[in-house]
Formats: structure tokens, sequence, C-alpha cells
């Protein structure tokens, strides 16, 4: 059997490489063979910054999101509305909120989502957190901008059951048409939300 042409240290920067999401084998090798011929501007800069991410990055200890500082940046705003705490499945969510400006507020991410069929419980995600800083603070509305999927469906109904009361209102994300979407490419799901989701115009 004739021996490999990829030594070991190669062969672990493309297994690691594959575990990444997007990655598979053959895109692992094209990734590891374009970091080594972009050394320098490249591939050193990179392990830097995965050494000092790694070494720095953390949860916040009050949403978390993660950030080199605790509280997180978002949490130390002074500016933001305290009033309104925005719920999200993981950081990337949280993200895409702050990128479109979105949100003013707070935020919680949860980490997940409830999945029995997966074994994953209230005690499994960032929960207990969440009902403490909702009863023991000035919060009044919770938003709960969570996917349209059953898991997502399934964490909404019990959030609302353990947070709504008589000082708090749970609100959740419109579902519908986007801006700038084609009815004829938008799949049944979401017209039939849209259609429900109506509001006078």
């Amino acid at each position: 059997m004739p021996a490999s042409p990829i030594g070991p240290e190669l062969q672990r920067l493309i297994d690691l490489l594959a575990k990444m999401p997007g990655f598979g084998p053959r895109s692992a090798k094209r990734a590891a063979l374009y970091l080594l011929k972009k050394r320098e501007p490249v591939m050193r800069p990179l392990a830097f910054a995965l050494d000092d991410a790694a070494n720095k990055v953390k949860a916040c200890s009050v949403c978390g999101n993660w950030d080199s500082i605790d509280p997180c940046a978002v949490c130390a705003d002074i500016d933001r509305d305290n009033t309104v705490l925005c719920v999200v499945q993981d950081v990337a969510d949280l993200w895409a909120l702050e990128r479109a400006g979105a949100h003013k507020g707070r935020y919680h991410v949860l980490g997940g989502l409830l999945s029995p069929l997966d074994g994953v419980g209230p005690d499994d995600l960032n929960m207990g957190a969440l009902i403490a800083r909702v009863t023991g603070g000035a919060i009044t509305e919770v938003v709960l901008a969570l996917p349209s999927t059953v898991d997502g469906q399934t964490t909404a109904h019990y959030l609302t059951e353990h947070l709504e009361n008589g000082t708090v209102t749970v609100t959740r994300l419109s579902q519908g048409v986007p801006v700038g979407g084609e009815l004829d490419y938008l799949d049944e799901g979401t017209l039939a939300a849209a259609m429900r989701s109506r509001r006078p115009f």
C-alpha cells in the first residue's frame, strides 16, 4: 500500500477543518492548501486569532452572548431599554438582530430549543436564568425571537406559560412575507402565517 502523500500535521489540520460547519473532507483539504499558500497573510494571523479567542472569549454571565468582557458590551450599554427582553435561540440570532438594528432592549440566549425527541428539556437550556431575570427585574415585555419550527413553537409555548403574568407581556416576532418577497416564491406555511398576521393598511 503506497504511503499517504499527506503528513500527520497536515492531516490533523484537514481533520479539524472538516469538523467546521459547511466543510467536508474535500473542502477541508482545499482550505488547508489555501492556508499553507497564504501562510504569512492568513494562516499565522488566523492561528493567533484562534488562540486569542480560545483564551479570552467567554459567555456573558447575564445574557449568554460571546465576548471578551463580562458583562458583554451589549449588557454594559446603558442606553438600552431595560424593560424589553428579547429571547433568542443562539448567539448568531442575537448578532443578526443587532446587525439589523431591530432591537434596542436586552437579550437572553437560550443556547438551544426544547426538543423532547432529542432529550433536550428546560434544565438543558438557559431557562432558569431567564425566568429569574424576568421575575426579579424591571422587564415588562419578553419578545420571543425563536424559529418557526416544531421545537421553536414548543419552546415558545413553554416560555409563555412560565413568563406571562400581570406585569410581563410575552410577544413574538411577526411572521409572513419578507420585505421585497414575491408571493409566488414563498412556501405555503409562510403565506398562511402572513395571512393570519395581517393588519390594517
